[in-house]
């Protein structure tokens, strides 16, 4: 099974699951899609050999452009771990319940358009939240509201928002791969 994972920034969710799939029996991540050229998750790719296909927007949305070149590396699932943009309709289309997207907070609350990273943090520390976690979801056409399929959580009351940030961010390291390999494994 041959999966490419979108990632847009550093890229510490690409690496566990580089890392988790390298020596896999029958899950390859066989590409890297990435759509800032000099974020670090290529770097973190290039060191695993696993290929980069960069796309800009206008590539993006051209599905003679990327589902050529999601076809000619053999792309059955797509991971989405980083990336920012929403997905295209075509895209969906052609990934039915095999597009998965990992977000930093417990879906529905602080999902949406604009909510990511920092951004989540900060909302869930000015709500004075008791905890907050992640949330592992198919992709559909509106951020963030696919069916979920994982949530976990952990305690943030007291916390600042990079404290919170950390807490999450060891969930997702935790659990992302392990969710997509039970997904993959059916």
């Amino acid at each position: 099974m041959n999966i490419a994972v979108f990632a847009s920034g550093s890229g510490s969710n690409a690496q566990k699951i580089f890392e988790r799939f390298e020596q896999h029996s029958h899950i390859k991540v066989a590409l890297l899609v990435c759509n800032k050229p000099e974020a670090y998750v290529i770097d973190r790719a290039k060191n695993f050999g696993i290929p980069v296909l960069l796309v800009d927007k206008s590539s993006f949305s051209d599905e003679n452009f990327l589902l050529p070149a999601l076809k000619k590396h053999n792309i059955e699932f797509i991971v989405l771990a980083g990336f920012l943009w929403l997905i295209p309709a075509y895209l969906i289309k052609a990934y039915p319940n095999k597009m998965v997207n990992i977000h930093p907070a417990l879906l529905p609350k602080y999902g949406g358009k604009g909510m990511h990273g920092a951004h989540v943090h900060n909302a869930v520390y000015e709500n004075k939240e008791k905890e907050s976690g992640i949330s592992i979801h198919f992709v559909n056409e509106i951020y963030d509201s696919g069916e979920v399929i994982f949530q976990a959580t952990c305690l943030v009351e007291g916390l600042q928002p990079e404290e919170i940030a950390n807490e999450v961010l060891k969930l997702e390291h935790h659990h992302f791969p392990e969710v997509i390999e039970k997904l993959l494994s059916k």
